[in-house]
């Protein structure tokens, strides 16, 4: 009996020595020092990004590929163009045939036609082109985090503290695992599935199934996101109250959220490249955004879309 009793205390005992959700872990030695606890980041909000494309150019390093159609005020090159998308294939980050891609699909949007993206067909966006919504929601739980986006019902889910499976089949938003490191949570991502209108981005940027994504997720204060979308505003057309987003809420001073990330993919580009997603907090609602397949400007793209010949009602 008395063995049952001092096995049930330990049991009472560890329980009480995990911390709940929410709260901050004890300091733990190790090696004789004692590590300083992190509270974990609260990113559970719905949040608002102001610019179309979504991928920022990085301050340094190689980053994604560009629009080399612009908007001209004057005698001045301005920003990036929304309507005329034409991708910068000689950007070094770009495998050959994978600049050849973006290259052709550049052709066609300078021709005044469309190319099918998986916006304009109802595809999966995927990552990292799904950044690009016009915000997202994130909801924390002890063993995972959601992430919803407001066009078309599109979600992932990232499991927090586990390995990827040894064997994985992809899918269309792969498999993602995070962990928290101090107010940083870490999401990595692969086993992307590559289909008909995959690509990492609107200019048409190809990907293979050797893909693969870490995203940092930090708070930042409320001058360095507003310093982040000014610079960014010089590259891209800004958009702080979208149709299809949660608008920003300009009364809040607090923090924004930034996302950098880094792409490796040695099936599709020559090194490794990194980016910048910048948000601000939006109104707490939620839009219902269903997309409808358009197939007027996007040619030999018929066979995608379903069809119904005759009434089905």
């Amino acid at each position: 009996m008395n063995a049952r009793r001092d096995f049930l205390l330990l049991l009472v005992l560890a329980a009480s020595a995990s911390p709940a959700w929410g709260q901050t872990a004890a300091p733990q030695p190790t090696g004789g020092t004692t590590q300083t606890a992190t509270p974990v980041p609260d990113f559970s909000h719905t949040w608002n990004h102001t610019s179309l494309n979504g991928l920022e150019l990085p301050q340094s390093g190689p980053g994604p590929v560009t629009n080399r159609s612009r908007l001209r005020t004057g005698r001045e090159v301005g920003v990036s163009s929304s309507t005329q998308l034409v991708g910068d294939y000689t950007n070094p980050i770009l495998q050959p045939w994978a600049a050849e891609v973006v290259r052709k699909l550049g052709e066609i949007s300078l021709a005044g036609r469309g190319y099918p993206t998986p916006r304009n067909q109802c595809w999966p966006e995927q990552v990292p082109f799904v950044l690009g919504n016009y915000g997202m929601q994130i909801i924390q739980q002890p063993d995972k985090v959601t992430v919803l986006y407001p066009f078309d019902h599109q979600f992932r889910q990232v499991r927090l503290n586990e390995p990827h499976p040894a064997h994985l089949t992809p899918s269309w938003y792969g498999d993602s695992v995070g962990h928290y490191e101090g107010d940083v949570l870490v999401v990595d991502t692969v086993a992307v599935k590559v289909g008909r209108f995959s690509m990492v981005d609107w200019f048409g940027t190809p990907f293979t199934e050797a893909l693969h994504l870490v995203e940092r997720y930090r708070l930042i204060d409320y001058e360095a996101t507003r310093e982040a979308i000014a610079r960014d505003a010089k590259e891209h057309r800004q958009y702080p109250n979208p149709d299809n987003g949660s608008p920003f809420d300009p009364s809040y001073k607090g923090k924004g959220l930034q996302i950098h990330l880094t792409v490796e993919d040695t099936g599709a580009f020559t090194m490794p490249w990194s980016a910048t997603v910048t948000l601000r907090r939006a109104f707490d609602e939620r839009l219902e955004l269903v997309c409808a397949e358009n197939m007027k400007w996007y040619p030999d793209t018929n066979a995608a879309v379903p069809v119904a010949a005759t009434p089905d009602f």
